[in-house]
């Protein structure tokens, strides 16, 4: 998050330096130099800022590396869904809030997640489309994750033309396209590598054209997610 972002969001909340300031335990001073560009946010402030000036949570630094992040469990993305406000699941109690391109990349770094998490997966992408793209792909290709990536985004696109959301839909397309360079010829599943050798004959013959398009061994449909 750079600082310009920061004060459109505390201009969105209708608040003066000197209040967004003491929101965040910070100085009105300090904060005019954030939002100038003249000092980097830090981890504990951007908590504060996503906390308290309702800021996306794709501000947040990620913990180290984004290509080095460990494969999500059931319940421990179970919990980043819940910080996250996934419809669903935010009665449930939630873990420290992540940046969200960390926890899409730890679930799609595992091998099998049930399937009501794996379904909240486009949802990420529509809800979070201001993360960072860059650094989602650049990691997703270290760990040979574009086609799940690839197959994510082109249901992010649907869902985007469901709700006549054109800039989303645009985008989402033209993601898609600069990721097929990069799918790979190997077959993949969607988090679900458990998956018996006739179900993946069943899935060769049954997947949508998009779960074709991209190699991945899924019956995952739009028309299939709760929210769309």
């Amino acid at each position: 998050m750079n600082g310009s972002a920061l004060r459109e969001s505390r201009k969105r909340r209708g608040l003066t330096q000197v209040e967004a300031a003491k929101r965040l335990g910070v100085s009105q001073t300090y904060l005019s130099l954030l939002e100038n560009g003249r000092r980097d946010l830090t981890e504990e402030v951007a908590r504060r800022a996503v906390s308290k000036l309702d800021v996306s949570p794709t501000a947040l630094p990620f913990e180290g590396k984004l290509k080095q992040v460990k494969a999500a469990t059931n319940a421990g993305f179970a919990r980043d869904l819940a910080s996250l406000r996934y419809p669903g699941l935010s009665q449930m109690r939630s873990a420290k809030k992540r940046n969200p391109a960390a926890a899409l990349l730890s679930a799609l770094r595992a091998e099998d997640l049930e399937r009501r998490l794996v379904e909240a997966l486009p949802w990420m992408l529509l809800n979070f489309s201001d993360l960072q793209w860059d650094e989602l792909v650049d990691a997703a290709k270290v760990n040979d994750l574009q086609n799940r990536l690839g197959f994510l985004t082109a249901l992010a696109r649907q869902l985007a033309a469901r709700q006549k959301d054109r800039e989303k839909e645009s985008m989402f397309a033209r993601r898609e396209e600069e990721l097929l360079p990069s799918k790979l010829a190997r077959e993949d599943t969607l988090c679900r590598e458990s998956m018996t050798e006739s179900e993946r004959k069943w899935l060769r013959r049954n997947r949508p054209p998009e779960a074709k398009r991209w190699n991945v061994l899924s019956d995952l449909k739009v028309e299939h997610l709760t929210y769309a």
